[in-house]
């Protein structure tokens, strides 16, 4: 190649040309130095923009000195587009308490166009709309638009929306569980659920014991140390990990000496109920406390120094210790007969319940929503809340159990029973629940702690 020196060098051996003509060959000259500059500008540029190296160049050296550093990243316009080139956002979402779709549509900035198509699916309104606080939702979009949602609706199903070419599609993916029987001894020294953990039963299963025995056992006066227990319950497991303790299958608890125990049987409704033995109810028309478990402060008493007057006044009920706003719950079905304020009572409600039964309610800090005089109640629905109204040094709840008007014992007063199981399932009861008992009887017999 003719280099630039080269063309715009005189030849002095023309010095003696007209100046016309050596005038016309340096023109000449400039023109082709111009047309070589910019042809290797054209070139350098090219390399550098897209990588290519001319054949020519290519084929007469294997390398290529480093030009200026580019200013551009270098894109291979002929690749396919990737997924960074269109970026999606995965946002986990925890539901807050009042959270609804919408809302959180509103929150994360999401097209609610959107969701509206999403509501339109068949038989997922349900899946998308019923929120409890806790929930966790997985929304991927892009700039707003939204690609897909994930929602475990329950333990074994989860709803998933995705965006399709046609529009979104919705599908519930089932998460299969396993359940395998497990049966634990316990023995009380303090508390239930102290006894519970330390024989390897969870919160949970603890509780759901209390409420099965919760009509013969007021947990928060009547637990005494030595008390045993013997629980045969369902653990369920999923992809080999314990997600939680399932429903007790049969269960014993010996209170002061006094065995009660219980059963689980489906009944033709395809609902579950708990039975004795005998196939008595274990729900019973009263529950013995009207509270959880929580400190009791004052039993019932006839000869009781009142603490405030500081006279001999007659206890006729009890007290159960307890924060203020801890619920208060019916001890039977029954109607309003009394709410409002009554003197020492403070804060009070009265039920009836038939048959001569009435049961009080007293130093409450609140009603609930929706108790009024007249109000229908059932049995465990919250009427009210424990507070210090009236007469009182402390939080609790002062509850009474009264026939025809005379005060009973609400811990030992004899309760009547709820129905008992039909006689023409008498016959299947027994045969399916045997070998549950027999296995209850062969545990409760054996060492604490014992599992299978």
């Amino acid at each position: 190649m003719t280099s630039p020196t080269t063309l715009l060098r005189v030849d002095y051996r023309d010095r003696d040309a007209p100046p016309s003509r050596r005038r016309l060959r340096v023109l000449a000259g400039v023109a082709s130095l111009v047309i070589a500059v910019i042809a290797l500008y054209s070139l350098s540029g090219f390399v550098t923009r897209t990588g290519y190296v001319p054949p020519d160049l290519a084929s007469t050296s294997t390398e290529i000195a480093p030009g200026p550093k580019a200013t551009q990243p270098v894109i291979d316009m002929t690749a396919k587009p990737v997924a960074a080139a269109f970026p999606f956002d995965t946002i986990d979402v925890v539901v807050g308490r009042n959270d609804t779709l919408d809302r959180i549509f509103r929150r994360l900035d999401l097209n609610l166009t959107d969701l509206a198509s999403i509501r339109l699916l068949p038989g997922i309104r349900e899946g998308i709309d019923l929120l409890k606080p806790g929930d966790q939702i997985t929304v991927t979009h892009s700039n707003g638009d939204l690609q897909g949602l994930t929602r475990q609706i329950n333990l074994t199903q989860t709803l998933s929306v995705q965006r399709q070419t046609e529009g979104f599609q919705a599908e519930i993916i089932e998460n299969p569980v396993e359940s395998s029987v497990v049966a634990k001894r316990g023995r009380i020294t303090s508390s239930l659920f102290e006894a519970a953990a330390a024989a390897g039963i969870s919160d949970q299963t603890a509780l759901a014991l209390a409420n099965i025995f919760g009509w013969d056992i007021d947990f928060v006066l009547d637990i005494r140390e030595g008390d045993e227990f013997t629980v045969i319950y369902e653990q369920v497991w999923q992809d080999g990990t314990l997600v939680g303790d399932g429903p007790i299958v049969a269960a014993q608890f010996v209170n002061d000496g006094r065995t009660f125990r219980a059963v689980r049987y489906q009944l033709p409704n395809g609902s579950f109920d708990y039975f004795a033995p005998d196939g008595r109810s274990m729900h019973k028309a009263f529950l013995r406390a009207p509270v959880d478990f929580s400190r009791i402060s004052s039993r019932f008493n006839s000869r009781r120094q009142h603490p405030i007057l500081n006279t001999i006044r007659a206890h006729k009920g009890v007290d159960y210790a307890a924060p203020t706003g801890t619920p208060v719950r019916a001890a039977g079905d029954g109607r309003v007969q009394t709410r409002g304020r009554s003197g020492g009572y403070g804060n009070v409600i009265v039920l009836e319940h038939g048959g001569g039964v009435t049961t009080l309610y007293g130093h409450l800090s609140r009603f609930a929503k929706g108790i009024g005089q007249g109000s229908r109640v059932r049995q465990g629905q919250v009427i009210a809340y424990v507070g210090m109204t009236g007469l009182a040094t402390g939080p609790h709840l002062h509850y009474e159990y009264r026939i025809n008007g005379a005060h009973r014992n609400p811990q030992t007063v004899k309760l009547p029973d709820a129905t008992p199981i039909a006689a023409d399932l008498r016959a299947d009861f027994l045969m399916r629940t045997a070998p549950d008992l027999a296995q209850l009887d062969q545990l409760a017999s054996g060492p604490l702690l014992a599992t299978r």
